[in-house]
């Protein structure tokens, strides 16, 4: 099957720091996949690069069959990257309603889009809350706006950078719920977060990167098998 995307060789710099060495990585269209690694190694650089955010100084992007390395971010998520940000970045002085209708589109033309009811339907603390400001939303309230403004521009690839990071244990099962039910309309998903056991009970193939460089890739039953990959890796 066709990559939905791919990474190669991607190499990042901050100035004069290089922060990415040749990093790659591919998601096929409808799989769950991690990108693993402790903090530091380039996983947000990695993927703010693949969406346009930051540019490379070599290797390549290729998303929804085009190559789209050095585009700027509006192009790449015209072409369905949804991003859900580290820090989750709602719009703070707008409610729940207007984050999620901001930038609803379907520009893809989907059979079965996201909708203002679907994003509540599996988030009914947001229609609860739909007339609340985004400032005025707890941290996992605001993650749930993140993930549901993201679905509303209905992607082919959802990326989430650190999906449930300092989230109190019962909105990060939400947060695992919520994925779970996403693998089954097809949407692929590329997760960055640091709870790898509801990880390896959701996602088909992980890439781990160690000082901006993909150290390791397979399969949650090969990952499983290699504890000393995790140990050294990621510290568990």
């Amino acid at each position: 099957m066709k990559a939905l995307l791919t990474i190669s060789d991607l190499e990042v710099f901050y100035g004069d720091a290089q922060a990415l060495f040749g990093a790659s990585l591919s998601i096929a269209p409808g799989e769950f996949v991690t990108l693993l690694g402790r903090n530091g190694m380039g996983k947000t650089t990695t993927v703010t690069t693949a969406c346009g955010i930051r540019a490379s100084r070599s290797g390549q992007i290729h998303f929804a069959a085009q190559d789209v390395t050095g585009w700027p971010s509006y192009r790449v998520a015209r072409l369905g990257l949804g991003l859900v940000p580290e820090q989750r970045q709602v719009f703070p002085n707008l409610t729940v309603f207007e984050n999620l209708v901001a930038t609803a589109n379907n520009r893809l033309e989907q059979k079965n889009p996201w909708t203002l009811e679907r994003v509540y339907g599996l988030f009914p603390r947001l229609k609860e809350r739909a007339k609340n400001l985004g400032c005025n939303l707890s941290g996992g309230e605001q993650q749930m706006l993140a993930i549901g403004r993201a679905l509303m521009t209905n992607p082919r690839l959802l990326v989430l950078d650190e999906a449930t990071e300092g989230l109190a244990p019962l909105v990060r099962g939400e947060i695992w719920h919520c994925l779970e039910s996403l693998r089954s309309t097809g949407i692929s998903v590329l997760i960055i977060d640091k709870n790898i056991g509801p990880l390896m009970k959701l996602a088909d193939t992980h890439f781990i990167l160690e000082k901006g460089r993909t150290v390791w890739q397979g399969s949650t039953e090969s990952l499983r098998a290699a504890p000393d990959v995790l140990h050294e890796t990621l510290g568990v």
